[in-house]
């Protein structure tokens, strides 16, 4: 599903026009970067949480040549499924 999908469905399941759906899902968007341009943590219960953590610099090796590379240090998202979404997922 992609982000025309998600705003298609939206307005399906909720009755929303799609340009107020495009707005909701924009929003939502823009309200979790920015909690994670400051560092927070955003968590909806049943569904999951994204938190910001730090890499470290590093060596890697380009696997064409060989050559070593540096690799900078770098703030990555990452997102952790909540119970609830885990089991949805799984069930058959």
């Amino acid at each position: 599903m992609n982000k025309s999908e998600l705003i298609d469905a939206i307005a399906a399941g909720s009755g929303l026009t799609k340009t107020d759906s495009k707005k909701a899902v924009e929003a939502f968007f823009s309200s979790v970067e920015k909690a994670l341009k400051k560092g927070d943590k955003v968590a909806v219960v049943g569904f999951g949480s994204w938190s910001v953590a730090k890499k470290e610099a590093r060596e890697a090796r380009n696997p064409r040549t060989g050559a070593v590379i540096k690799v900078p240090a770098k703030k990555v998202v990452k997102f952790k499924a909540g119970a609830e979404l885990s089991e949805a997922v799984n069930k058959k």
